[in-house]
């Protein structure tokens, strides 16, 4: 039998000496993975789930949140897209955020995933949905020292408009993958992205439109390979991440249609005149506006949100579309968990490169 070369206790404070160098500086810092998992459920333990109560001029209902980890600096409330989508094609944050300590929250609006469905077209609304989010906010305690908000697609109009109103609560935003300017989006849909399909999957696009026959299966057809996998997420169908094809097939049909129309080249429903653009600078909290260059959103567009705002910065992924968040990865989280940190530690500039 061979004996350790090496005296036991030595080894064991070198593997912890080593054990640390690894271990991400915001983790160190505020007290390792077992403080970032530490829950503060008291009873029995569900992962973090709550269902909060939500009150709106049709009655109260409930919304599904679950809080993942446990940083009481910063704390990232997720607004999925769609609208109607879930927060389930979020779930890709457990790959990169776990690591770098930073705590996030998933949450379904109301009429989305798990949280209660009114069933009620006079429910999907903008102002109602700023007062949703508020009202999450206090439920789960959040303040100017540690929330910020990060919407995507349609969360992040809900985002900025939150932000309009309240963002003396945000410590940070996060405005990704959406133009502020509702109008803008459907001139660069027309006159952009439309004119690099083939002609003639155009044409017969545009028939199917002309005739508003949304549900023939030949309009997906077209738009899959000529529209979703070149402006949407970048990736062969067959390759799209579960957690993407999980979160839109439970998308709320009648929130999508009532606020952004049936029509995916820009916006028909309630939302087709939002434009922000002209209140940009009234926006004095953080800004980080993060775009693709094959997104459906302008990544120009994108760039001029940081430099509108008082204190932006621009974060454009350039092999991203859409779900930059997939399709270039190595680009969006980097850029993201550097913007939360310098907000953190107050190294954020204005124009910073992320």
């Amino acid at each position: 039998m061979k004996t350790c070369p090496f005296p036991l206790l030595p080894f064991l404070l070198l593997a912890a000496l080593f054990a640390g160098c690894d271990t991400p500086q915001s983790q160190r810092q505020s007290g390792g993975a077992a403080a970032y998992f530490t829950s503060e459920e008291a009873g029995v333990r569900d992962g973090g789930v709550q269902l909060l109560p939500i009150s709106t001029p049709k009655g109260e209902f409930k919304v599904w949140t679950k809080r993942f980890g446990n940083n009481p600096k910063v704390k990232v409330l997720l607004l999925n897209g769609g609208p109607g989508a879930t927060h389930e094609y979020f779930e890709c944050m457990e790959s990169f955020m776990p690591a770098e300590g930073i705590e996030f929250i998933y949450y379904d609006q109301l009429g989305c995933g798990n949280s209660d469905n009114p069933q009620d077209t006079a429910m999907w609304s903008l102002p109602r949905y700023v007062e949703e989010v508020e009202q999450v906010r206090k439920a789960l305690n959040l303040s100017k020292d540690n929330f910020y908000l990060l919407g995507h697609s349609w969360g992040g109009i809900l985002a900025a408009e939150y932000a309009f109103k309240y963002q003396q609560h945000l410590k940070g935003l996060i405005i990704s993958n959406m133009m502020m300017s509702c109008p803008a989006y459907g001139r660069y849909a027309q006159e952009v992205l439309a004119k690099q399909m083939k002609p003639e999957v155009l044409a017969e696009i545009r028939q199917i439109e002309a005739k508003k026959d949304f549900q023939n299966p030949r309009y997906m057809e077209l738009l899959m390979p000529n529209f979703y996998t070149q402006h949407i997420l970048r990736l062969p169908l067959e390759q799209w991440p579960e957690p993407v094809n999980r979160s839109f097939a439970k998308m709320n049909q009648s929130l999508y249609v009532t606020m952004q129309g049936p029509s995916e080249f820009g916006i028909a429903g309630k939302l087709a005149n939002w434009d922000r653009t002209p209140d940009l600078p009234q926006l004095t909290v953080p800004v980080l506006s993060i775009g693709g260059q094959h997104d459906t959103m302008d990544p120009e567009h994108m760039r001029q949100i940081a430099k509108q705002v008082k204190n932006g910065a621009a974060l454009i992924c350039p092999q991203g579309s859409h779900m930059s968040l997939y399709d270039d990865q190595p680009t969006y989280f980097p850029g993201l968990i550097k913007f939360l940190k310098a907000v953190d530690d107050g190294s954020f500039k204005a124009g910073m490169a992320l």
